[in-house]
């Protein structure tokens, strides 16, 4: 009976696989007669986007949004206050060098090609960031920032109290390889490169006056988060020098243009 019963299984199946195939033999020949659209990776371009490439092929890189990635004309964002879609950013390439000298020293424009510059103080609220963000230099450059800030702390010599003798004479283990951990224990690097300490550091090199970002209430800069925009950045400077030049400069940069203003005489 086991026998058979499997005989019947078989059977069944393959009956039920034969008629799929022939079921499915109709429609393949039906979609295999009816022509099919090639499919291409390349964007289509409208026909006024086409004419007016020309016209941006000599202009600069950071003045213009590349006409493919503009959208249909029209957006879905509504804004209850049409006063607050209006902001105006700085297009002026000497007043970015002037803020470069001020926070860089002598000949600081020259550390940057033009299309970094203006990237590094760009923020990506400023048009929907189709003409690139400073994220990713503002995150390379922290880290830069905050290893110099440890070196600080570490090279420094902290006044502290005196450690309480122990009650059983026991002599703690010391290494001069382990004699300055101990300073982190009274002193953080958050402590040396505090947003607010770095925000004002920007505002004294006239850093507010050439970031272009899009505030989300351009009544309150504050509330929007220019104190956020300013310290992004400054990051975003120190890390794009030290894709450019390297790590040894960059951490230069760091020292004696930011910590050293930062850290009080």
């Amino acid at each position: 009976m086991a026998l058979n019963s499997s005989r019947t299984a078989f059977t069944t199946s393959t009956r039920s696989l034969r008629q799929c195939r022939c079921s499915s033999a109709q429609p393949l020949t039906r979609l295999s007669s009816t022509p099919l659209r090639p499919f291409s990776s390349a964007p289509t371009l409208r026909s006024d986007a086409r004419d007016a490439e020309p016209e941006n092929g000599d202009r600069p890189r950071w003045s213009y949004t590349p006409e493919g990635m503009k959208g249909p004309g029209f957006s879905i964002n509504v804004v209850k206050d049409p006063r607050r879609k209006i902001w105006t950013v700085n297009e002026d390439p000497k007043k970015l060098d002037t803020m470069y000298n001020v926070l860089l020293g002598r000949d600081g424009e020259r550390m940057l090609p033009d299309e970094i510059k203006w990237l590094a103080v760009t923020h990506k609220s400023f048009d929907q960031g189709r003409r690139g963000f400073n994220t990713k230099l503002a995150y390379f450059g922290r880290q830069i920032i905050a290893l110099e800030a440890t070196r600080s702390i570490l090279t420094t010599n902290i006044i502290g109290e005196k450690p309480t003798p122990d009650p059983y004479d026991r002599v703690p283990f010391e290494h001069p390889a382990l004699a300055n951990v101990d300073k982190l224990g009274s002193r953080q690097p958050l402590d040396l490169i505090r947003k607010e300490k770095m925000a004002r550091l920007a505002v004294d090199v006239g850093l507010p006056e050439v970031v272009r970002w899009k505030p989300r209430l351009p009544e309150n800069l504050e509330g929007s988060g220019l104190t956020v925009v300013l310290n992004t950045t400054l990051f975003a400077i120190v890390g794009a020098i030290s894709l450019q030049h390297g790590a040894e400069v960059a951490g230069r940069v760091a020292r004696e243009k930011i910590l050293k203003r930062l850290i009080p005489a």
